[in-house]
């Protein structure tokens, strides 16, 4: 019987050191340079306290209160700190949730990053071009596209209307 337990407690400690670092891995691959990089001063210049808060230092909008939670209007949402196009709105969705919401990013413009701040296990989404704070990613979205849901600050975006 102790042969039995000693096996399941080192069974157990391996394999969380396995996946711990796979969690390592990941947060390392999206921590790399990014194009745009800037003081805090030149962000603080540049942004709005609100601005600056939600994608420098992480911080959530309050929510129901974002200008683009109920924005239904074709155009391209880009990162309001750098301009790089984030998400089309073929991609919005209403999950009700408080933020605006997304079942896709563009290609290559958000990079992912492990977020267990506030004791909870969650995926951060930025901006692949700046490092930007710009919401989570979940896997709640619509079953009938890609199952994923992007919680997204309205003051993290700026929206570009579609040109006729």
């Amino acid at each position: 019987m102790k042969k039995l337990l000693i096996l399941v407690v080192l069974f157990s400690l391996t394999a969380c050191q396995g996946q711990e670092k796979k969690k390592e891995t990941k947060k390392e691959a999206a921590k790399g340079k990014f194009e745009v990089t800037k003081t805090d001063a030149e962000w603080k210049a540049e942004l709005t306290p609100e601005q600056y808060d939600v994608l420098r230092t992480k911080a959530t909008e309050r929510p129901f209160t974002g200008e683009y939670y109920k924005n239904f209007k074709k155009g391209v949402y880009v990162c309001a700190a750098c301009g790089n196009p984030l998400f089309t709105s073929d991609a919005k969705f209403d999950s009700e949730c408080g933020w605006p919401s997304f079942d896709k990013a563009i290609k290559g413009s958000v990079v992912f990053e492990h977020d267990n701040s506030f004791g909870m296990d969650r995926t951060e989404a930025m901006c692949a071009r700046c490092g930007g704070h710009l919401g989570h990613v979940f896997d709640d979205g619509p079953k009938e596209t890609t199952g994923e849901r992007f919680c997204t600050n309205s003051v993290s975006i700026k929206f570009v209307p579609a040109t006729k």
